[in-house]
């Protein structure tokens, strides 16, 4: 009687124990996106804090069901005629305010600046992003710089800041003819972030759980645009051993520069002279490149 009680107890709290596993695992795909992406709604400056020049724009973005929503971004312009535009793409966390301080340093390389808030982020209107609504909202993007600045698509550099890296490279397959693509920190994929990120995610099946994907080094393959990678060896969030398994499979003329002591945030501060020149010598690659196709075409 009493062993049957105890196997009847045992059972139950292992029943007990399946459900909430199953609940945790359905609560994983169903606010996936809530767990990854960290916005902000207050921007803390704006550019002009800075002393840059900026219009502030709004985009329209058709979402699947035919709803407007819209995209708040700054252009920041100090040259009459660009000739070398930057489409910022940010990362995970905070809005476009708290991405100025690497913004400047391009400003004041001559770059003029468009950098978008994806849905959900500082001013932009809609939802919580997903991965597919953030890869939307950065051909928006380039559509306002081609069509309506009528910015020509080979003097436009793409970069992407942690997740905007994997974004921009996603970008940067869909437009061939780009300039070249920068990004910084940035990661392989969401899933070898989970790998990273600790035990606690080894405890259910990420692979069939995961759909925010952003999967750059499956894509490698596809990408036709120069590649210049930027990684500050004292990341804690995203190993720079990242960015050198990306450069390695990337076949395209490339670059990497990685910068001791530097973290997540804080490159381009941390060693100012050896990210101008490597960003120099990018758009020299990038010309040879340009020259070397109009040659072949």
């Amino acid at each position: 009687m009493m062993i049957n009680l105890l196997l009847k107890g045992l059972l139950n709290s292992v029943g007990v124990g399946v459900i909430a596993y199953l609940v945790v695992c359905s609560a994983l795909i169903m606010g996936q996106n809530r767990l990854i992406y960290k916005p902000t709604l207050t921007l803390n400056m704006t550019p002009g804090d800075l002393g840059m020049s900026y219009e502030d724009i709004w985009l329209s973005v058709m979402t699947p069901q035919g709803k407007i929503e819209q995209v708040h971004g700054w252009w920041m312009n100090p040259n009459s005629y660009p000739e070398k535009v930057l489409l910022y793409l940010h990362g995970i966390g905070g809005n476009i305010s708290h991405n100025l301080g690497t913004i400047q340093t391009f400003y004041n390389q001559g770059y003029s600046v468009f950098i978008i808030d994806y849905r959900g982020y500082g001013l932009s209107k809609g939802q919580f992003p997903t991965e597919s609504e953030i890869y939307r909202d950065s051909q928006v993007a380039w559509a306002y710089l081609t069509q309506e600045r009528k910015i020509k698509p080979q003097n436009i550099f793409i970069y992407g800041h942690s997740l905007g890296g994997a974004v921009a490279i996603d970008l940067g397959i869909r437009k061939p003819h780009a300039a070249g693509i920068i990004v910084e920190n940035t990661f392989t994929s969401m899933m070898d972030m989970v790998d990273h990120s600790g035990f606690i995610y080894k405890l259910f099946p990420t692979k069939l759980l995961l759909h925010q994907r952003f999967d750059s080094l499956a894509k490698l393959s596809l990408l036709k645009l120069p590649l210049l990678l930027i990684h500050g060896t004292s990341d804690r969030k995203v190993p720079y051993t990242m960015s050198e398994t990306l450069y390695e499979a990337a076949r395209v003329p490339k670059k990497l520069l990685l910068v001791p002591d530097a973290g997540h945030l804080n490159v381009s501060a941390i060693a100012p002279k050896k990210y101008i020149n490597i960003v120099q010598e990018f758009e020299q690659l990038v010309n040879r490149n340009q020259r070397q196709l109009a040659l072949e075409f």
